[in-house]
C-alpha cells in the first residue's frame, strides 16, 4: 500500500507518495526527476546511482523509500550547476575524466563524500574509497587526478 514519505532532496522538502519498498533510485528518477543517479546494475554493485545520505556516499538503487525518510539527501543535481559547479564536479571537467560518462554520477558523488570526511586523501585512500565504482572506460588515472584536483582547489583561499 502506498505511502507518503517527507524527504530532504538537494536541501528541499519532499513529499513522496509511493510503496515503502521502492528503490530511492526510482523515486529520485521517476517521481522527482533528478537524472544524476544512474540505474547501473539494481543490486548497489557498480556506484552508478550513488547519492549522499546525511554525508555519506550510498547506493539509492538498493535503499527502500522508508530507509530513506526524513533523511537529507544530496544528488549530483545538488552540488552544483552548469554556470557554477562544485569544485569536485569542475575538477572532473578540468581533468577531462569522463568517457560514456556513466560512471561519473558515482565517481563525483563518492569522491565528493571522501573529501568531506577526509580533505586530503591519500591516493591510496582515494583508489580506496572509489574502488567499489566501476568505470568500463578505463578513465581511472583521469579520475584519480580529477579527485587530487578537487582536495588542492578546496584547500585554496
Amino acid at each position: 500500500m502506498q505511502t507518503t514519505i517527507s524527504l530532504q532532496v538537494n536541501g528541499q522538502p519532499v513529499e513522496v507518495s509511493a510503496m515503502p519498498d521502492t528503490p530511492l533510485l526510482l523515486i529520485l528518477r521517476n517521481d522527482l526527476c533528478l537524472n544524476g543517479p544512474k540505474y547501473g546494475c539494481g543490486l548497489g554493485e557498480c556506484g552508478a546511482c550513488t547519492v549522499i545520505i546525511d554525508g555519506v556516499a550510498a547506493r539509492s538503487c538498493v535503499i527502500p523509500l522508508a530507509g530513506a525518510a526524513g533523511r537529507n539527501i544530496t544528488t549530483l543535481e545538488g552540488l552544483g550547476s552548469k554556470a557554477a559547479p562544485h569544485p569536485v564536479q569542475q575538477a572532473f571537467i578540468d581533468e577531462q575524466a569522463a568517457q560514456c560518462g556513466y560512471c561519473m554520477n558515482g565517481m563525483i558523488m563518492t569522491a565528493k563524500a571522501l573529501l568531506d570526511r577526509i580533505p586530503e586523501p591519500s591516493d591510496e585512500q582515494i583508489r580506496n574509497e572509489l574502488s567499489a565504482n566501476l568505470c568500463r572506460c578505463g578513465t581511472h588515472v583521469e579520475i584519480l587526478r580529477a579527485v587530487r584536483r578537487a582536495a588542492e582547489t578546496r584547500r585554496k583561499p
